[in-house]
């Protein structure tokens, strides 16, 4: 440096970029659990990479698509869901956590659902479950699926060629993890 010149101002750094929720994407959490109810579409194919942890050796994962029939029903063209998304997410929540209890080694579990209205091939859902053995992630997530289609208040509406009808097979909720559901 110069005799007499001031030192110079140290560059000044740019602050890292916000994390922000884009439009119509789905991001996961910082955190073990990911439970959303949305109406983006659901990106499957980034839950497993994100449930992978270095310390388990299973991922289980389970995309739920719109097929184009239902019980007595063919040409189904669309499905349109609904849900109170509060109490979707607390149900969904009790539901991780009643997976979570019942297979201690668990590391991750994710639990997404659409709303809206989804085309023949879009996925309604998506689990996830990491754990160290498969045994543990294939009982799991099959557990969390069963339980979270018969606990979380969401509605179904068929469509096909000649109309369109909310779902006939609903059944009354459950309570996640309660006592008759006790295995």
């Amino acid at each position: 440096m110069p005799p007499g010149s001031a030192p110079a101002a140290p560059a000044a750094t740019a602050a890292p970029p916000r994390r922000a929720r884009p439009a119509g994407v789905v991001l996961p959490p910082s955190g073990d659990t990911w439970v959303d109810v949305t109406s983006a579409p659901l990106g499957a194919a980034a839950v497993g990479p994100w449930a992978t942890t270095a310390d388990c050796g299973a991922v289980v994962t389970f995309s739920g698509t719109v097929r184009d029939h239902a019980p007595g029903r063919d040409a189904v063209s669309a499905l349109t869901y609904e849900a109170y998304v509060e109490a979707a997410v607390d149900r969904m929540a009790a539901v991780v956590d009643d997976v979570r209890t019942r297979w201690p080694d668990v590391r991750r579990v994710a639990a997404l659902h659409r709303t809206g209205r989804l085309e023949v091939g879009d996925v309604a859902v998506v689990v996830a479950v990491s754990a160290p053995h498969r045994e543990a992630a294939f009982a799991a997530a099959a557990h969390c699926i069963d339980t979270l289609k018969a606990t979380v208040p969401l509605w179904k509406k068929e469509t096909w060629a000649e109309g369109e009808e909310w779902g006939t097979d609903a059944t009354p909720l459950a309570d996640p993890g309660g006592e008759a559901d006790r295995r």
